[in-house]
């Protein structure tokens, strides 16, 4: 287990996290310890976005690349460019900087705001300059470009089943994307800018976040069954249950929310400063979040099981940056969210979002037709539609060479 950590000064920390019995006894809880285990330079501007699967750490920055590290090898794997305005912008190297350059399109690049791992095969990334990319995390390409929002992506989230994903940006809505066909399902306008959106454990419901109010929404209505409301900005958000909503903002303090009654159960000093990140796991022993702060700590807390009480400090790192991002490497040999789901799969959560539909026709407005036919065409995520049909090359191909030979028959014959 290994935190990984983002920071303005363009640096990603990593610290193993040691377990070892307590002087006690054996009886006792164990030691928690975090020893730095690695730092790595990649980034030319400040780090804004980290995402972590069994095999690796992907870093978004302001310098409008992510950059990919191999947590199994500890080495650099290279960085992907799309979002720069290279055209096909995928593992690139340039001698002396770990990418090459590429053929630029006419289009502004952008800080990357988001990334997300989907199992061990799909990252998603958004960034200010509206796109939502698909990759492969194997060959590390782009599978798919989608212009998503007219603004800046803000922020996007995968629901558990990996069918549906949600978007926020700068242009006031709230937009959902049907990842077995690649296209848009829906946009809500939302008439705010907001900056987090995310889905349950169960994905039975999603938060919006807008400043420093949470707007709970049910996935069977589309619509926001209560607002929760934080004393400062919010920064940062994880699901701790099904109901249980950890909330981080420009402030010491973290404080759990019940999405249900739409009231603080627990409040806690977790930092010195403003906590800018907080994520939250499962080990087969514990449930434990991590916070990263603006004091230049990385903290582990061990939850308990009554969440009105507020979680123990498991152990602390200082690393003398002003951090941004933060995530946790596990470890872990398998995964059983491998990748997207095929576009043959049924989803049950498709026919949900056609109910949401109907029901929703005064605050949705529906993609037109032919908008959504060409999106799924050019970039479905489980086909190779993307690719030349070999078919059509040959046959061009064979039809260049008859027209060929048929010339050079009739200039034969006029010869003779």
């Amino acid at each position: 287990m290994e935190l990984v950590a983002g920071c303005y000064e363009q640096v990603l920390f990593g610290f193993a996290i040691r377990r070892e019995p307590d002087a006690g006894g054996e009886h006792r809880e164990q030691k928690w310890t975090a020893v730095a285990d690695f730092t790595h330079h990649a980034h030319t501007a400040s780090l804004s976005a980290v995402a972590v699967n069994s095999r690796f750490v992907v870093t978004g920055s302001k310098d409008e690349t992510i950059h990919i590290y191999d947590m199994k090898k500890k080495i650099d794997h290279g960085a992907l460019v799309h979002h720069n305005g290279t055209k096909n912008g995928g593992l690139t190297r340039v001698p002396g900087k770990g990418q090459w350059k590429g053929r630029t399109e006419n289009r502004s690049p952008g800080t990357i705001t988001c990334l997300k791992f989907y199992g061990n095969r799909h990252l998603i990334s958004g960034a200010e300059d509206g796109l939502i990319c698909v990759w492969d995390a194997k060959k590390w390409e782009c599978l798919k470009s989608i212009k998503a929002h007219k603004g800046h992506v803000t922020f996007l989230s995968i629901h558990p089943s990996g069918k549906l994903a949600l978007s926020v940006g700068t242009d006031k809505t709230l937009r959902t994307w049907n990842l077995v066909e690649g296209r848009s399902a829906f946009i809500k306008n939302i008439k705010q800018n907001a900056h987090i959106v995310e889905w349950s454990p169960r994905g039975e419901r999603y938060i919006v976040v807008i400043l420093n109010k949470i707007n709970v929404y049910q996935l069977d209505t589309a619509s926001v069954s209560g607002t929760i409301t934080n004393e400062k900005r919010i920064s940062s958000v994880t699901f701790l249950s099904e109901s249980v909503l950890a909330v981080a903002g420009d402030e010491e303090v973290v404080r759990f929310f019940d999405c249900d009654s739409l009231t603080c159960v627990c409040e806690f000093k977790a930092h010195e400063n403003r906590v800018k990140d907080i994520f939250s796991f499962e080990d087969p022993e514990h449930h434990i979040i991590v916070t990263a702060s603006s004091d230049g700590f990385i903290k582990m807390w061990k939850l308990k099981q009554d969440k009105k009480v507020p979680p123990s400090l498991l152990c602390e790192v200082k690393t003398n940056a002003r951090l941004t991002c933060l995530g946790v490497w596990l470890d872990r040999v398998t995964d059983t969210q491998e990748s997207l789901p095929s576009a043959a799969e049924p989803s049950a959560v498709s026919k949900e979002q056609s109910k949401i539909n109907k029901r929703e026709a005064g605050d949705v407005v529906q993609e037109e037709e032919r908008q959504s036919k060409s999106n799924a065409k050019k970039c479905g995520l489980t086909g190779d539609s993307n690719k030349p049909t070999k078919g059509n090359t040959v046959v061009s191909t064979k039809k260049r060479k008859m027209v060929e030979m048929l010339e050079k028959k009739k200039r034969k014959k006029k010869k003779t």
